[in-house]
Order: structure tokens, then C-alpha cells, then sequence
């Protein structure tokens, strides 16, 4: 039987209904990261990690050597990059031209990860080049709501290119922060409170953990906590899909939690996967557990996507999610089960959260071994594919995150000295719930977790482009408007009543 926190099946299905909504104000900041300090490099690679990763290649590891490779083969690893900067970046509509910069973004980190690793100052001097290029020029990010993914991905890619080279003599690092907190960040943080003038729900999972991880880089490259702060909280009790506990909706007692945009397709599921584990990386090298958040509930999430991209079944509850702008058009999507999958598709993705969980904490997860093992050696931007969902990954995890069993002891062990947030699990999170455990059977109970925060008021701003049928894929929308919800039989419904944030906003 399928339980919601605090009620009953029955009772989820009598009350919920309507989307989420989020206010205009700003996110609340959790005292756990109040007086921290910020290790550097500390985004998606430590000291510690390039320190490691050069001496693995040095000593001819088979596995690190064979990562390197890759990288070394890439067109964008090469140190004769030159940049193309623009001071207007368009993605979705008219005038798009984001290719140049997501191209530029990965031989900026990858000649920075070159570098390090191969010690030839070479590459380090090109990615100052390109960073520096771009930071001169870049003004604008615009198109339609396709602008707030470019916001998002390019924005915590190109913020761990300059983590790497920040102290190089010649980066223009203030010049770079102005970029970054005055181009990139504005529209990921205004993505997450406001959602482009929809209700919450219109946007799938992706489009919260992109801005996400922006805000986030941004917050640790910057020095600024309240940035830091933000970012985690919204991870932990968002309005939105891409918080954890509506991203990972249903909670199985087989160890399994299902990841709610496997209803979508294969691509946007591995995506966000990626991106979570993304943000769960940055925040542990700045001392700060959410891998093992909420007893470990990426790895139940992550295990399941990992299982069902492999060809594997695996259970799906039906939900029924809002779409429209706030006092708008209205509608909603139904999705009752796993979309199809090809186990031949892929993303360089696996070979960090599996290191993570299985390595630095010794936890079981036999479907992420598997499908990193199977991914490997990982590649970057550029070795999947010439379009857009080739480089929405930086990669080259197999050379970065392959490592030995309990070599850090704690989240922040690389180099950074700041506290663990509060609610962090310990390290043996999760190794009795079940989440590594690959066995049991697929009829277990289920327990759904709605967003544990109350939302503020809801905007009442509609979206000042037209743009809110843009889904970041060709697909077209045109939903029937809704005439009333009801819950679907043995079912979930992400969706709340917006009483609330009318009364509120009245």
C-alpha cells in the first residue's frame, strides 16, 4: 500500500491537488553553513582529487590512465583552443548561438583539468585565455525559457572551469565573479523562486537542479554563504520538482526510490541524475553531506535510474503533475509509468556517485558498479554527441573519481574544514534501509514523501515572454485545461492545493 508522510493513501487522494507554489521572496538560509569558511579548489575537484589524480596517471594505473586518455584524445583538450566570445548568448528561439559558448566552456575545463593532472602550464594558460576571454564580453543570456537552462548548466560548468584555475597569475578572478553573479546566477535564482511565472510543477526535475547547481558554484566560487545557504535549502525542502524529496517522490522498501522523471524519457532522467550528483559533489567538498541527506535517498534514487537505464523493471507510481503560468492557461500531465529505455545510451555521469557511495563510504549499490563499469572510461563534452545533451555533463569522471576504499573520512575531507550541515546522515547512512541491497523483491510497500516546507506566497507575475511551453526538447505543448484532479487509484499526486498562496497573494 502506498503511504504519504503523515497520511494515508486515501487521504492524499481527498486533499492534493493544484501546483505548488513559491514565493518572491528570498530562500531561506539554514544556520548549518552560518560561519563557514570555503575550501579552494572545492567545487567538483579538490587539491586532495587533482593531487590524486596526477599521481595515479604518473604511477600508469590502468583505470586512471585510461581516463586520462580520453581526455587527452578530446578536440577540446588541446592547448591551441582559441575562444569565441559573444557579449549576447541565445538559447531557444530566434538568433541561437549557445554552441560557442558550451564548446568554450569544455576546453576551458578540460585544458584546466589537463593541466593539472599532466603538470604542462601549457593547458592551464589556454583555460586562463578562454575564461578571460569570455568574462570581458559576455553581457546577456537570452532566449526563451530555454535561457534559464543555459543560466544553469553553463553557469556551474563555467564556474568549475575557473575553480581550476583561480589562482593562476594571470585569471582576472574579480572580473570573472562580476560575470558570474551578474549574468549567470540573476536567472537561476530567479528561476527558483519565481519558475519563469508558472506554477511550481510546470517544469520537470532538470530545470530546478540546474539552477541549482549554478547557484551553488556561484555561492562557493564567490565566497558567499547566504548563496551557499541557499542553494542547500532548496535541495532539502524546495517547492519545486528538483528538490530531492520531489525528485525522489516514492521511497520502496526494496531499496529502490523512484525517480520521478523516468515517467519523462531516458535522456532528462539521466540528466538529472547527473545534476544532482553534481551538487551533491560540490557540497561535500565544502564539508556539507547531502549524498547521504534524508537516509541516503539519492543512492535509493540513483540505483533505480542506474537498474532501469540497464533494461531492468522497475516499479513506477502514476502521478499527476499542474502546468500553466500562475492566474493563466491551465492543464495537467498524467504519467503512469517508466518511459522505454536503450541500454545503449549513456552520459558520463556514473563514475563519480558510485565512487562516492561504494568508495568513501563502503555502502552496497551493485546497479551503479554495474552501469559505471559499463560506462567506462567516462569522456567529456564532445565524445557524446555534437548537440547540446553532449555537454551537459563536464565528465571525465572515471580519471576524476575513481578511488580507493575509505581514502576520506568525512564530507569537507579534501581540503575543507567547514562543518557538516545539520541532518546530514552519518556514514553508514542508509547501509541498513536496504538502499545498496539489489535482491529483494519488487511488491515491497512504498512511502512518498511530499515537500517538507510550507510554501510562501505565490507569485502572481505571469511570464513576460509567452515562452512557458518550452520544454528544452522539440516537443510541442498543448495541454487540455484541467476541470478538476483527482487522484489516480494507487497512485501519487506531487500536486498541492494553491488556497494558500492565493489567500496570500490577494
Amino acid at each position: 500500500m502506498l503511504k504519504a508522510t503523515g497520511a494515508t493513501a486515501g487521504a492524499v487522494g481527498a486533499a492534493t491537488v493544484a501546483g505548488i507554489g513559491i514565493g518572491t521572496t528570498a530562500l531561506a538560509s539554514p544556520a548549518a553553513a552560518a560561519g563557514r569558511t570555503f575550501a579552494h579548489p572545492g567545487l567538483l575537484h579538490t587539491r586532495a582529487d587533482l593531487d590524486r589524480m596526477a599521481a595515479e596517471v604518473k604511477a600508469g594505473a590502468a583505470v586512471h590512465t585510461a581516463g586520462f586518455a580520453k581526455l587527452t584524445a578530446n578536440r577540446h583538450a588541446q592547448s591551441g583552443w582559441t575562444a569565441n566570445p559573444q557579449a549576447t548568448v541565445v538559447r531557444g528561439g530566434a538568433g541561437q548561438n549557445y554552441a560557442i559558448l558550451y564548446n568554450d566552456i569544455h576546453a576551458a575545463y578540460q585544458n584546466a583539468l589537463r593541466g593539472h593532472v599532466s603538470g604542462d602550464s601549457a593547458h592551464l594558460d589556454t583555460a586562463v585565455a578562454i575564461l578571460n576571454a569570455w568574462s570581458a564580453e559576455l553581457t546577456t543570456l537570452a532566449g526563451n525559457a530555454d535561457r534559464f537552462l543555459a543560466a544553469g548548466i553553463y553557469g556551474y560548468q563555467i564556474a568549475n572551469a575557473a575553480e581550476l584555475v583561480r589562482d593562476h597569475p594571470d585569471f582576472e578572478l574579480g572580473r570573472f565573479q562580476e560575470m558570474l553573479t551578474g549574468v549567470f546566477a540573476p536567472l537561476s535564482d530567479s528561476f527558483l523562486v519565481r519558475h519563469n511565472g508558472a506554477v511550481v510543477s510546470n517544469y520537470w526535475t532538470n530545470w530546478d537542479l540546474t539552477a541549482m547547481c549554478c547557484v551553488l558554484a556561484t555561492g562557493i566560487l564567490c565566497d558567499d554563504k547566504a548563496q551557499v545557504a541557499r542553494a542547500v535549502e532548496y535541495f532539502k525542502h524546495g517547492e519545486g520538482l528538483g528538490s530531492i524529496r520531489n525528485a525522489i517522490p516514492v521511497v520502496r522498501d526494496d531499496g529502490l526510490a523512484e525517480w520521478l522523471e523516468a515517467g519523462r524519457d531516458q535522456g532528462h532522467a539521466l540528466l538529472g541524475v547527473g545534476l544532482m550528483g553534481t551538487f551533491c559533489e560540490m557540497a561535500w567538498n565544502q564539508g556539507i553531506d547531502l549524498y547521504g541527506y534524508d537516509d541516503s535517498r539519492f543512492l535509493k534514487g540513483a540505483q533505480y535510474v542506474a537498474k532501469w537505464a540497464m533494461g531492468g523493471e522497475v516499479p513506477f507510481t502514476a502521478n499527476t503533475r499542474r502546468k500553466g503560468a500562475i492566474n493563466g492557461w491551465s492543464g495537467s500531465e498524467t504519467v503512469t509509468e517508466a518511459a522505454p529505455v536503450d541500454p545503449a545510451m549513456t552520459r558520463p555521469i556514473w563514475a563519480m556517485i558510485a565512487n562516492h557511495y561504494t568508495k568513501r563510504r563502503g555502502l552496497p549499490a551493485s546497479y551503479l558498479t554495474r552501469i559505471a563499469a559499463k560506462a567506462s572510461p567516462e569522456g567529456g563534452g564532445g565524445d557524446y554527441g555534437p548537440n547540446s545533451g553532449g555537454y551537459d555533463q563536464l565528465g571525465f569522471g572515471t580519471l576524476a573519481f575513481t578511488r580507493d576504499k575509505a581514502t576520506e573520512a568525512g564530507p569537507g575531507a579534501g581540503g575543507s574544514t567547514g562543518p557538516v550541515a545539520s541532518g546530514a546522515a552519518s556514514p553508514a547512512a542508509g547501509a541498513g534501509s536496504g538502499a545498496g541491497s539489489d535482491a529483494r523483491p519488487q511488491t515491497g510497500a512504498a512511502t512518498a514523501s511530499p515537500s517538507a516546507s510550507a510554501a510562501p506566497a505565490a507569485s502572481t507575475a505571469p511570464s513576460t515572454t509567452g515562452d512557458l511551453a518550452a520544454t528544452g526538447s522539440d516537443d510541442v505543448v498543448g495541454w487540455t485545461a484541467a476541470t478538476g484532479i483527482t487522484a489516480l487509484a494507487g497512485g501519487l499526486l506531487l500536486l498541492r492545493r494553491r488556497e494558500r498562496g492565493r489567500r496570500a497573494s490577494q
